[in-house]
This record gives structure tokens, sequence and C-alpha cells, in this order.
């Protein structure tokens, strides 16, 4: 349910489980950690889906059974946040609940036009992943954030681009071709350039 396609200095992860709607499991989450620990030196690390959705978040069932609050979205975004190479999420769709930490944790947000992005946790009685409300709040400014995740509002993907949640809208076929082209420069340069460049946007 979790491929991983290598392709020279490139790595492009996807949650292939569309019948699904893309609900994560303890274990996929824990594959998905692995992945973003071993790719920390990578140049490019793309995220995506199969479907009309990239991920709703937990599995129903898993999250009944404690998986919402499960340390392992923290370590999933986490790694995410420490690769050195360029991060980029192409939302095939909608990104909901748990699954927004890994998609703020990256460097870059893509998206086709009919993706929401939603995080019910004032709803369902959660608190957010620890490191999530800032970075969400550092993308798009508290009240923004305030309205996603004490408010409860579904952001669509026009609404996600004014304000600074998303980079880019793109057609749905150009979706995977446009991330790859996002990285072209870093696949193409000396992994200490492309990690010391993304410090000095970013320092630690």
């Amino acid at each position: 349910m979790i491929r991983l396609d290598r392709d020279g200095d490139s790595l492009v992860v996807t949650i292939d489980r569309p019948d699904k709607a893309g609900a994560l499991t303890a274990a996929m989450l824990g594959e998905l950690a692995d992945i973003a620990e071993d790719a920390r030196d990578a140049k490019l690390l793309i995220l995506t889906g199969t479907g009309r959705v990239f991920s709703a978040g937990a599995d129903l069932d898993a999250a009944r059974a404690g998986l919402a609050t499960d340390p392992v979205w923290e370590r999933l975004s986490g790694a995410i946040a420490a690769c050195q190479g360029l991060t980029i999420a192409a939302l095939n769709g909608t990104a909901a609940g748990g699954a927004l930490g890994m998609v703020l944790a990256c460097d870059l947000r893509i998206a086709v036009a009919q993706t929401r992005f939603f995080y019910p946790v004032m709803k369902l009685g959660f608190l957010p992943q620890p490191s999530d409300p800032a970075r969400m709040a550092r993308l798009i400014g508290p009240a923004r954030a305030k309205m996603i995740l004490m408010a409860g509002q579904k952001i669509a993907a026009q609404t996600a681009l004014d304000w600074g949640l998303i980079d880019l809208i793109v057609p749905d076929e150009a979706l995977l071709q446009t991330a790859r082209d996002l990285g072209v420069d870093v696949c193409a340069a000396a992994p200490a350039h492309v990690a010391a460049i993304k410090r000095m946007i970013a320092p630690a």
C-alpha cells in the first residue's frame, strides 16, 4: 500500500490505497517513517497518492484503536523535515487529519484543483500532532491556522494557494511531472550544495 520508486537521485513515495481514500494504518505510517528516515540524504523526495484522495488520515478502525494519537505521526513529519534535499508533496486530492502533518513538513506543496484540506481535531476531540500547528501557522499565519484547526474549516485548493498553504495548482495529468521538474536543478547539484542552501533558507 506504500510504493517506493527510485529514479537516480529522486525518490517517489506513493500512498496506494485508493479504495480506502488513502487512509493510513499503523503499518503504513511506520513504513512511511522508515522511508523518510532512510531518505535523509536524498536530493529529491516526492510524496503522492493514487485516486482522488491523497490521504483521509488515520484508518477509521485504527484511529479508534489509538492510532490517531500515536507518536508515529510526529516521527514521520520530523523525518521529512530533517531531509537534506528538496521534499515535495504532490497532492492528487484531499489531504485530511493527521496526513496533513507530512504535507506541512515538506518544502513545497503542489496540488490538483479538486484538493481540499481539513484537520478536524476540534470536532473529534484529539490534539493535533505537536509540530503541525506551528508549521501551519508559519505558512498561513495564526488566524488562518485557527480557521482550520479550531473552526474546522475545509479549505479548497484555490484558497489554499491564496493563503500560502500550497505553492501551485496543476492539472491532474501534470502533477508528478511538475514535481519532478521542480527538482531538476536539485538533482543536478552536489548533495552538500543542496543541503547548504536549504539550511540558509531555514536555519536550524
